[in-house]
């Protein structure tokens, strides 16, 4: 095989192997995002449960309070009986009292009714607590793991760079400047392999002529239509 070929194959390969390690310290930023929303979800499941236990909360004490009144009412009224002079007066003043009594058993039925709301909202928030206790938990493993994967793609960027770097000394100059053009235009593809007439970057037909030429490995050879360099493989 040409000699420049090879090393244009090499290159190609550490290019995509420092493309491939990049994307992976890439695209810790989206994963990492990715990875928040169920606890993020969480978190908003329990403020909503936050919000509505204290406004249940509030509520019993607002009952309380009516409840107070209602009660202070009625020691009221009971402290002017002595004063009622007439039998009139004294029926109508017992339906007072019966009636701000109902009023306070009312109230309290509503009260056990909110205290039961509460303890079940209780017991809601402890179990989503502990489910956003997991997601954390959950959360900080994989960030921790996605930490690991970029300090390793960074190892391995270091010494393919350096491999990178060997290659290009020897490599010539306007060779290289080809393949950095073919770089930028391909999608960080500049080398290619030719398999069965077909360019396996961009999957059209060689004619095949080239292709004879290609599976040669004696020249540097583009592909006609994306203009990427080309070699054979052979099954040999």
């Amino acid at each position: 095989m040409e000699r420049h070929l090879k090393l244009l194959i090499s290159l190609q390969e550490f290019d995509s192997l420092i493309l491939e390690k990049q994307l992976i310290i890439n695209g810790v930023p989206s994963k990492t995002s990715e990875a928040e929303v169920p606890l993020e979800k969480a978190q908003a499941v329990l403020d909503k449960m936050k919000q509505r236990h204290e406004s249940l909360g509030k509520k019993k004490r607002d009952k309380e309070r009516e409840l107070d009144d209602i009660n202070e009412k009625i020691m009221k009224l009971k402290a002017r009986t002595a004063e009622i002079k007439t039998n009139k007066e004294y029926q109508a003043h017992l339906k007072e009292i019966e009636s701000a009594e109902k009023e306070r058993h009312a109230l309290e039925d509503e009260i056990l009714i909110v205290m039961e709301e509460i303890d079940v909202s209780s017991k809601e928030m402890r179990l989503e607590e502990a489910r956003l206790k997991s997601e954390k938990v959950t959360l900080e493993v994989f960030r921790e793991k996605l930490k690991g994967e970029v300090l390793e793609a960074e190892k391995e960027l270091l010494t393919i760079r350096e491999e990178r770097t060997k290659i290009v000394d020897v490599i010539d100059r306007e060779i290289y400047s080809l393949y950095m053009s073919l770089i930028e235009s391909g999608n960080g593809i500049a080398v290619a392999e030719a398999k069965e007439g077909v360019c396996q970057g961009c999957n059209m037909n060689i004619p095949p002529q080239l292709f004879v030429e290609i599976k040669s490995n004696e020249e540097i050879l583009q592909c006609p239509q994306c203009h990427r360099i080309l070699y054979y493989k052979s099954d040999s």
